[in-house]
């Protein structure tokens, strides 16, 4: 029997990170896209859009670049694409417990 206030669902994490944070192999579901900066393109948001980063749709990191800019491949719905880091930062996750076996 629960009391008040106790549920049986672990703990979500309930903050959000750039998409550049995540570590490579981790579920996550994106949370936003926005300019990272006031030097980021506009029709930025719109392209990545477009590839299907949007809200609520589950990503993850599938390889990182060995250099620290190199860019990273990312695995969303049924493709996979490259982003430059400075698209990846546009992105922002929520990273997603993982389920037990």
């Amino acid at each position: 029997m629960l009391t008040t206030g106790q549920t049986n669902l672990p703990p979500v994490a309930s903050t959000d990170i750039q998409l550049t944070e995540l570590a490579p192999g981790t579920r996550a579901r994106v949370v936003s896209v926005a300019a990272a900066d006031a030097s980021t393109p506009v029709e930025l948001g719109r392209r990545l859009a477009e590839l299907g980063f949007l809200p609520g749709e589950a990503v993850r990191i599938v390889a990182k670049g060995l250099m620290a800019r190199a860019p990273i491949a990312v695995r969303i719905g049924t493709g996979t694409f490259a982003l430059r880091l400075f698209e990846a930062a546009c992105i922002r996750v929520c990273p997603e417990q993982p389920q037990p076996a």
